[in-house]
């Protein structure tokens, strides 16, 4: 499936934060990339920033077109606020829940993971990234995967920082993905009302 593989740092330029993690270029080049990066900034019309939320959701988890497409008819048909529902479906996604657990140091990388068999939900081996994970649901890696260097060496450099939607046994390698997050404590700095505009046209 084509994937965006490309320089994080780009990404990084053209957003003006760190999207797909850490990046020195950002720092060094606080400017888009390209020959006009530093010009004049043009004044964007509205669809063009609707289409820029849109464009950071779909980088930031690593979802395709069409599966963000689907995504959001989904948040559509829920109950509830329609940008809310789109943000909980995206953390919802298993290659999601493996990152924020501190299984995987990116989202890249669990998705990685989910798809070589090494991931157990609810004692299952899933090896969909999209997997949609259910409150309740026990997130584990395989026994034969625990001594994997990515994993020992992801759960080493685990942030302190908690997320309470989701709850982490260290001695069985193993969380629980208790509820759906609330709006407020999901971290990612996107504005979903834009993005429900966009498709609203």
């Amino acid at each position: 499936m084509a994937r965006y593989i490309g320089p994080k740092s780009k990404i990084s330029r053209k957003f003006g934060e760190p999207i797909l993690g850490p990046s020195k270029a950002l720092q060094k080049k606080a400017y888009a990339p390209g020959m006009h990066g530093r010009g004049r900034k043009r004044k964007q019309s509205e669809y063009a920033v609707q289409l820029n939320q849109k464009q950071k959701a779909k980088y930031i988890y690593g979802v395709l077109e069409k599966q963000f497409e689907n995504l959001f008819h989904e948040a559509v048909r829920r109950n509830g606020i329609t940008g809310t529902n789109l943000l909980q479906l995206l953390e919802s996604r298993l290659d999601n829940v493996v990152f924020r657990l501190g299984i995987a140091p990116t989202r890249r990388a669990a998705r990685q993971l989910v798809l070589h068999n090494h991931i157990l939900v609810n004692g299952e081996q899933v090896s969909i990234p999209s997997f949609e994970v259910k409150p309740g649901a026990i997130i584990a890696v395989r026994e034969k995967s625990k001594s994997l260097q990515v994993i020992v060496e992801a759960l080493g450099a685990r942030s302190s920082k908690k997320y309470p939607w989701l709850e982490w046994d260290n001695s069985q390698l193993a969380g629980k993905y208790l509820a759906l997050p609330e709006r407020e404590l999901i971290p990612e700095n996107i504005q979903e009302q834009l993005i429900v505009e966009l498709y609203s046209k």
